[in-house]
C-alpha cells in the first residue's frame, strides 16, 4: 500500500508556546487512519498546518501529499490537492437548502449563472453516495445533526476528496447517527477515499482504524497497527496520558445521605408545540452525597427537562413541584434558581455556557458578579482572587486568569464552566453531558471534581449519552424515554441492556397508543 500523506518533522511555535515538536504521521492510500491525543495535544494544530490554515512558511517541517512536496498557502490550495477537513462545528448554512450548501463557494454556474439542473443533479448523486433519500432542495436546518453530518461528507465528496479529515465528527450525535457515519467512512474506503479521524471515542477509533497515531504534548508517542493487534484502548489511553488508566473512573465511598433535593409532577410543554405536554409528570429525588444519572436516547428530554428545572430556561406551561432542603424553592427564574441552591452546567459550553472571547476571570464571576462586588461595583482584586483560587483548585491549564477561554482546549473550558457554577455555592448540580468532546485524561479529572462534590454533601445530577460513563459514575440511574421517566435502577443493578430494554419498551407502548387513537 503506497503512502499517501507524509508529514515529516512538523514543529509550530506561537508567542511562548511550542504547539508541535517534530511530528511524524504518515497515511496510507486506502486506509482509515486515527489520531489520539489528549486537549490541547497538538491534533488541531496540526491538522491546520496541513491545510494550509497555518501556511507553508509558517511552521518547520516537510508535507508530502501524492509524492510531491505540498506547500500549502491556504484552504483553497489544500482543497485543490484533494485534502478536506470537516471540523466539530459543522459550517453550513441553516436556511439554505442541501444543493445550496454542497456547492456554497464552488457553484455550477454557466456564463456567470447558476444551473440549478446540473447543481441538484449533481447533489442528489452525492446524497445517494452518503445515504441521504432527502431532496436536495431541503433546508439543512430542518434536518437533525446526524444528517447534517452526512450532507458535510457529501459536500467534500464534490470536491474530488482524495483524503477526507473527520475532527470528532460523532462527538454531537447518538448511537445509531454514529454507526451509520462509521459505515458510511468504511463505505469510502472500499471505494477508495483515504480518511484520518480524530476521536475521543476509542471503540469507535478501534472499529474502523487501520492504524493509529496519538500525539502527546505536541510530540508523536506512536503509530499502532490494527491488523498487528496493537490497537486496544488500554495501549492507547497509555500513549495519551503517560500512565496506566488501570481504573476509568475514580474510587469512592458512597455514603448517600437524607433527600437533598425532590421534583414531583414536572410537566412542561414543547415551546413550539404547545398542544401537547412534552415532559410528562416526571419525578426525581436526589440525596446529599449522591450522583444521579439521567439516561436516554437524543430527543428523550433529558437536556429540556434540566432546562426547564433551571429558571424555566426551557418550556412553556411548566408545572410541578420543586424541593430543595425539606423546603419548597421558587425556580421560575434563572436568580432564582440559583438563588434556591440549583445550578445547571450547559451541554453546549461555548454556545451557551461561556464568553469565548472573555478571560477566565471574566467567565468564572459571571454567574455570582455580587461575591466579587462592594456596594453595587465590581472589585476587580476579589475577581482575580476568585478566579486564581478556582484555576489552582480545578487545575485550569492557562498561563494565568487573563488567558481568553477560546484558547482553552475543551477540557480546560470545561473546568471554567465549572468554576463559574461552583461559584454560585449550589446545594445541587444539574451536569449536562459534562464530558462532551474532551479526552480520557480531562474526562478523568472531571470525574474527581464531581466525586468531591458529593463527598462535601451536594447533589448531583449527571445527563450522559455514554452508558459506561453513567453506569461507572452514578448511585442510581433514571431511565428516561418520550418525555419521561420509565425506570429507575441502582447502581448494582443497572446494565446496558436493562437501559436499552426500557426505552424500546416505552417506545412500543407509544406506538401502539398512538395506532389506537388513530383508530
Amino acid at each position: 500500500m503506497s503512502v499517501l500523506l507524509e508529514m515529516q518533522g512538523i514543529s509550530k511555535t506561537f508567542p511562548g508556546v511550542r504547539a508541535l515538536d517534530d511530528v511524524t504521521v504518515q497515511v496510507r492510500e486506502g486506509e482509515i487512519h486515527a489520531i489520539c491525543g489528549e486537549n490541547g495535544a497538538g491534533k488541531s494544530t496540526l491538522m491546520k498546518v496541513l491545510s494550509g490554515v497555518y501556511p507553508h512558511g509558517s511552521y518547520e517541517g516537510v508535507i508530502r501529499f501524492a509524492g510531491e512536496e505540498a506547500r500549502f498557502r491556504g484552504i483553497h490550495d489544500s482543497e485543490a490537492a484533494g485534502i478536506v477537513i470537516i471540523h466539530q462545528e459543522l459550517a453550513l448554512v441553516p436556511l439554505l437548502s442541501i444543493a445550496e450548501n454542497i456547492f456554497l463557494g464552488n457553484e455550477r454556474a454557466r456564463g456567470g449563472v447558476i444551473d440549478w439542473r446540473e447543481t441538484y443533479g449533481r447533489t442528489a448523486a452525492l446524497l445517494a453516495k452518503v445515504g441521504l433519500k432527502e431532496p436536495p432542495s431541503t433546508p439543512v436546518g430542518d434536518m437533525g445533526v446526524g444528517k447534517q453530518q452526512l450532507v458535510e461528507i457529501a459536500k467534500a465528496l464534490s470536491k474530488n476528496v482524495r483524503l477526507l479529515i473527520l475532527d470528532e465528527p460523532t462527538a454531537a450525535l447518538q448511537e445509531n447517527d454514529s454507526q451509520k457515519l462509521l459505515d458510511l467512512l468504511l463505505e469510502l474506503k472500499a471505494q477508495g477515499v483515504t480518511s484520518i479521524i480524530i476521536s475521543h471515542k476509542l471503540n469507535e477509533v478501534r472499529r474502523v482504524a487501520d492504524r493509529v497515531t496519538v500525539i502527546r504534548d505536541g510530540a508523536t508517542v506512536s503509530t499502532l497497527d490494527a491488523h498487528a493487534g496493537e490497537v486496544t484502548e488500554d495501549r492507547i489511553v497509555r500513549d495519551m496520558v503517560g500512565r496506566d488508566m488501570a481504573h476509568r473512573y475514580p474510587e469512592r465511598v458512597r455514603t448517600p445521605g437524607e433527600v437533598l433535593m425532590e421534583v414531583e409532577g414536572w410537566s412542561a410543554r414543547h415551546p413550539e408545540h404547545p398542544d401537547r405536554d412534552f415532559l410528562r409528570s416526571i419525578a426525581l429525588r436526589v440525596r446529599k452525597g449522591e450522583i444521579v444519572g439521567i439516561a436516554g436516547l437524543m430527543g428523550s428530554g433529558r437536556t429540556e427537562f434540566a432546562m426547564s428545572l433551571f429558571g424555566r430556561s426551557w418550556g412553556k406551561d411548566i408545572r410541578g413541584r420543586v424541593r430543595i432542603g425539606g423546603r419548597d424553592v421558587d425556580v421560575s427564574t434563572v436568580p432564582k434558581a440559583i438563588g434556591a441552591g440549583l445550578a445547571y452546567v450547559t451541554e453546549d459550553r461555548k454556545a451557551l455556557g461561556l464568553i469565548l472571547d472573555e478571560p477566565i476571570v471574566t467567565n468564572i464571576s459571571l454567574a455570582n458578579l455580587r461575591g466579587v462586588s462592594r456596594g453595587g461595583v465590581l472589585d476587580d482584586a476579589a475577581e482575580q482572587r476568585v478566579a486564581s483560587r478556582f484555576k489552582a483548585a480545578m487545575n485550569i491549564r492557562a498561563p494565568n486568569v487573563f488567558q481568553r477561554v477560546v484558547n482553552l482546549s475543551g477540557g480546560n473550558q470545561q473546568k471554567v464552566l465549572l468554576s463559574k457554577l461552583l461559584f454560585t455555592e449550589p446545594r445541587v448540580l444539574i451536569l449536562d453531558e459534562p464530558t462532551r468532546g474532551i479526552d480520557v485524561g480531562a474526562k478523568f479529572e472531571i470525574y474527581g471534581i464531581m466525586n468531591q462534590l458529593a463527598a462535601e454533601g451536594r447533589g448531583v445530577v449527571m445527563i450522559s449519552s455514554e452508558m459506561p460513563e453513567l453506569l461507572g459514575m452514578c448511585d442510581r440511574i433514571y431511565v428516561m424515554a418520550e418525555g419521561a421517566f420509565v425506570g429507575e435502577l441502582t447502581a448494582a443493578e443497572a446494565t446496558q441492556e436493562k437501559i436499552m430494554s426500557l426505552i424500546v419498551r416505552e417506545h412500543e407502548v407509544m406506538e401502539q397508543e398512538m395506532e389506537a387513537a388513530h383508530g
